[in-house]
């Protein structure tokens, strides 16, 4: 859930419905990337909350030549936006040097827009550079009716930005990734549950987790969601995430198993 104030969400649900017409009629004009780019700004300002004097610029260079707009807050580069002409599709090429730029620079965030579609993209500070597309939405078909709807829009906000919301969108949609599932899913807790749930279904069967594991890996998993870098780091998290899980619960078997060997000590101490 996404919560900005009242006030904000008042603000981006009456300016969209003030700009679909605006923008449904410059797409039937077929207007040019630049006349694609004033139009934007307005939907920065207007919808989103930012101040298109101070928050704004389209003066921000990126090796020798300047992206469309970059967004400020506090002082400090938040995204970069790249801007086309409101009749084109976008390709993830259209960011490419935006994003090379953002990683080399360590800013995680870079947007894409034709004034109608936005996506907005979370870089990787890999080798090489990865990235993936976080949020995505059509201004045209976005209702203003929509609860959900407004709340992916509030992640594009300032009032979100400042929050850190679209980074905690991030993190609950990398969790529901295939990655994580399948990486949890060939962990040896759950393992241990399939193994049991087997011996279940098929009462004196002998196997072992390497063995349930390799049938999972080869026949139940596509290969590729268990090779490359996201599947990698999905498994360190969940490695990871299991492992304290285990040191937690090691340390709170501690002080019972102390506590229930007190009465012994004493009892002998006594008899003594």
């Amino acid at each position: 859930m996404v919560s900005i104030p009242a006030k904000a969400a008042d603000r981006i649900r009456d300016s969209l419905k003030r700009f679909q017409p605006i923008i449904a009629a410059a797409r039937a004009r077929d207007v040019n990337e630049s006349d694609t780019v004033v139009i934007v700004t307005d939907l920065l300002q207007y919808v989103f909350g930012y101040d298109k004097y101070s928050e704004i610029t389209s003066e921000h260079m990126i090796r020798g030549t300047f992206c469309d707009l970059a967004v400020k807050i506090g002082g400090s580069l938040a995204f970069l936006l790249e801007v086309k002409a409101i009749g084109s599709d976008l390709k993830d090429q259209h960011v490419k040097q935006a994003i090379d730029y953002a990683a080399n620079q360590g800013i995680e965030w870079v947007g894409l827009t034709n004034g109608i579609v936005w996506r907005v993209y979370k870089v990787g500070f890999n080798k090489p550079i990865d990235f993936e597309v976080v949020v995505e939405f059509d201004l045209l078909t976005t209702s203003h009716r929509d609860t959900d709807a407004m709340e992916m829009l509030a992640l594009l906000a300032k009032e979100g930005w400042q929050k850190a919301h679209i980074g905690e969108y991030h993190s609950h949609k990398q969790a529901l990734s295939k990655y994580t599932l399948s990486a949890i899913m060939l962990s040896d807790p759950v393992l241990k549950v399939v193994r049991r749930q087997l011996r279940l279904t098929s009462p004196g069967l002998k196997t072992d987790l390497d063995q349930i594991k390799s049938v999972i890996q080869t026949e139940v998993i596509k290969r590729e969601i268990l090779e490359g870098e996201r599947a990698a780091t999905a498994q360190k998290q969940v490695k990871r995430a299991t492992r304290k899980a285990q040191r937690e619960k090691e340390t709170e078997a501690a002080p019972e198993a102390i506590d229930s060997a007190v009465p012994v000590t004493a009892v002998a101490a006594t008899s003594a």
